[in-house]
């Protein structure tokens, strides 16, 4: 009795898990589905920002800005776009790896030149337990909550450094998806900014736009968005990751425990068929005995 009293008990728990990983599933779709919204209208919005921005440039093959100089890195400034919580399968973990690699590339440096900002804290323990890298602090507080209001303070900062040069590179590391069944880790250069090179169709160009008040003062205020909607959109794309990987998570988890409350299932209803055949045994028995 001691044995089906301990299957019940394991069968109860299961059961409970279970509902933990149903219910985690659930949220992370729903918040899948709102993030994936969010990153589907953004990317055409930064299409077109771009391609204005690539009109504008080939009117003014002169225009420089100091978000665009290039120069020797000889200090480097790493965002990494990671997660405050758990249960996302080997989410954090990718993160991490990409970022130690990361770090051993500009180990030349020296630690106190490859400056670490986070998004996200779970991603950047292995590396602070390690050393080789200056943290800046971790920013939890909008880890999951993106949009330009928030993000804005943190581009601000690295704009502001890399013109006084106080910095000569920013990278992100995150991760990028492609699809719900592919997400891959990758590191893309913020600043200097380089605007992807769309071509203009024909006949886009000027002489089709009034430009007021001018095309360099345009494209003076156009640089700045352009960098915050490149963090926002990698910000966002982490966060879709991050939510299809808990999603995945939760999804073999709540299976596993299907299987899992089937086996006890069965095992109770056995040892409880025994038992119940060994007591008719002994009341026969008894019978007989007499």
């Amino acid at each position: 009795m001691a044995q089906l009293k301990d299957i019940k008990t394991r069968l109860q728990t299961v059961k409970s898990t279970q509902k933990i990983t149903s219910a985690m599933m659930l949220v992370a779709s729903a918040k899948l589905r709102k993030t994936q919204r969010m990153l589907d209208s953004l990317e055409p919005y930064l299409e077109g920002l771009s391609r204005i921005y690539n009109i504008l440039l080939a009117q003014r093959q002169n225009f420089n800005s100091p978000l665009m100089e290039e120069r020797p890195v000889e200090r480097v400034a790493l965002v990494v776009f990671s997660s405050n919580t758990g249960l996302a399968g080997r989410f954090n973990h990718l993160v991490s790896a990409e970022l130690l690699r990361a770090v051993e590339s500009y180990k030349s440096l020296g630690e106190s030149n490859v400056l670490l900002y986070s998004l996200g804290d779970r991603g950047v323990r292995d590396i602070l337990k390690r050393g080789g890298v200056h943290y800046q602090g971790k920013f939890q507080s909008i880890a999951d909550k993106p949009s330009l209001v928030n993000i804005k303070p943190i581009c601000d900062e690295l704009m502001e450094k890399f013109t006084r040069k106080e910095i000569d590179k920013v990278e992100l590391i995150h991760h990028h998806f492609i699809t719900k069944g592919t997400q891959v880790m990758t590191r893309e250069t913020l600043l200097p900014f380089k605007v992807e090179k769309l071509v203009p169709e024909k006949g886009e160009y000027l002489e089709d736009y009034i430009i007021e008040p001018d095309s360099e003062l345009i494209l003076k205020d156009l640089t700045p968005l352009l960098i915050n909607l490149q963090f926002l959109i990698a910000h966002i794309d982490s966060l879709v990751s991050e939510h299809i990987a808990r999603m995945t998570a939760m999804q073999i988890a709540t299976d596993n425990a299907d299987e899992l409350v089937d086996e006890l299932t069965l095992e109770y209803n056995k040892l409880r068929q025994q038992a119940i055949t060994a007591e008719l045994l002994d009341i026969m028995g008894g019978s007989f005995g007499r």
